[in-house]
Order: structure tokens, then C-alpha cells, then sequence
């Protein structure tokens, strides 16, 4: 065997994968949800965060969450990247923009498709609203929302929201303390 040959720097070697899952006590609320056009997340009573997507553990503290929150279908981008490379296997068509948004009552962002804009009119702060798939397709999915788009407002001051929503957290700890200790 040659073990001087040139190394293959690129090669395709496509892995399909196709499974399916049961959702957990934790998760099977939100899809629900997400069927009826609902979108719902979960307060962690110990941080006082309003988790999104509900995932039935808070990741600062490990408790369990369960008590549900419905949440808007509008947010604010809080982070972004714009693809354009094909990505072997998807519907999507280069270039797009994939986005963190920060829906209005949570305090987790989701990542999500946005879209009706050029790709260079996307930026930190913008203000979106979910596009809802036609009624009679919803399923328990979060693909219900086909993508997001700009709601013409203003920027919104990223470093204003995120104090805004640590203040609000600490008020929803403090509210789901009282409620322990009544």
C-alpha cells in the first residue's frame, strides 16, 4: 500500500438519516400549541425566564419547568448569519438568512428563517413577525412558521432589551417566590 499519496481534501460522503420520536412531557404542550397557532413557552421559576423552546429543564439552574407562558409571534432579531452555499439536501435556495430572534415574553431566542427583505437589509434590533403556513397544513411542529419577516419598526437597542428582559425576570422570580412562600 502507498502511504504517499496526496490527501483528499474534500470528498462527499451523504448521510441520510430518517427516525422518529416521541415527545417528551415537556415538549408535547408546545407542539400542541403549535398546532392550534399557539406558541408557548415555559417560565423557569428559579431564574424567572421564560424559556423557548419549552425543553422541561432550565439551563441556568436544572429545575424542571412546566408552568406554560404563551408567547407572541413577534420578536426582535438578536443575531444572524446569511448562507450562501448550498446546503446539500435542502429546499432552501441560497443566499438566505437564518436568525436568532428573542420573541416578545421569552428570554431564550429560537433560531428561524427571515424573510420578504434583501438579505442586506437584515441587522441586529430588527423588529419581525412570524408568516404563518396556511391553517389547514398545521401540524405539531414548529414549521407551522414558515419564516419571519420585518415589521417595518424601528431598531431596537439590543443592549436596552436585554436589561428589560433580566428586570422582568427577576420580577417573575420574585412573584413565583411569593407564591412558595404564601
Amino acid at each position: 500500500m502507498d502511504i504517499d499519496l496526496d490527501p483528499i481534501e474534500q470528498f462527499d460522503a451523504p448521510i441520510y438519516h430518517r427516525y422518529h420520536a416521541t415527545s417528551s412531557r415537556a415538549i408535547t404542550p408546545f407542539l400542541h400549541a403549535m398546532k392550534r397557532g399557539e406558541i408557548l413557552g415555559h417560565l423557569s421559576t428559579a431564574t424567572g425566564k421564560v424559556l423557548f423552546p419549552p425543553l422541561g429543564a432550565c439551563p441556568e439552574s436544572g429545575e424542571a419547568t412546566h408552568i406554560p407562558v404563551i408567547l407572541s409571534d413577534t420578536g426582535t432579531v438578536i443575531g444572524f448569519t446569511t448562507v450562501h452555499l448550498p446546503i446539500p439536501g435542502s429546499k432552501l435556495v441560497p443566499p438566505f438568512t437564518v436568525a436568532n430572534i428573542l420573541l416578545d415574553g421569552a428570554d431564550q431566542a429560537c433560531s428561524h428563517l427571515i424573510s420578504e427583505c434583501d438579505i442586506d437589509e437584515v441587522a441586529i434590533g430588527m423588529r419581525v413577525l412570524a408568516v404563518w403556513r396556511p391553517a389547514e397544513v398545521w401540524n405539531n411542529s414548529l414549521e407551522n412558521i414558515e419564516y419571519f419577516k420585518p415589521t417595518g419598526e424601528p431598531l431596537v437597542d439590543i443592549d436596552a432589551l436585554q436589561q428589560q428582559c433580566l428586570a422582568k425576570a427577576e420580577q417573575r422570580k420574585e412573584a413565583a417566590k411569593g407564591g412558595q412562600d404564601a
